[in-house]
């Protein structure tokens, strides 16, 4: 018997900031919910690895981290599932991602996930 699942696709997301004063203020204020709605994702593989982008004079763990945007890796059927999950972040619904910037593309990966 065949089988019947859909063939999964991976989409590289560059969700960049907006860079209007406070946005990372409002970043930080919904980074909780951001992270906590993702993690369903993240447990079943949906989100196969995402983060913050810093600005090239930011270093992870300092706390003057400023931020340039978010990258997301998704294995999914198709792109549009990707574009719902985006359009559906809270880092997209309250204004954090530049709406007009985001880019999602389909790649082929030269390593394997560990």
């Amino acid at each position: 018997m065949e089988n019947c699942a859909p063939k999964l696709q991976k989409f590289i997301v560059w969700a960049p900031d907006y860079t209007d004063e406070g946005t990372l203020e409002l970043r930080m204020s919904v980074r909780e919910a951001h992270l906590g709605h993702n993690q369903k994702y993240i447990d079943d593989g949906t989100i196969r690895v995402g983060g913050g982008v810093l600005t090239a004079d930011s270093f992870p763990g300092k706390p003057d981290m400023k931020f340039h945007g978010s990258f997301l890796l998704y294995e999914v059927e198709s792109i549009e599932v990707v574009r719902n999950f985006i359009e559906t972040d809270i880092y997209y619904t309250a204004g954090v991602w530049d709406k007009d910037k985001i880019v999602i593309l389909p790649v082929v990966l030269a390593t394997p996930f560990p």
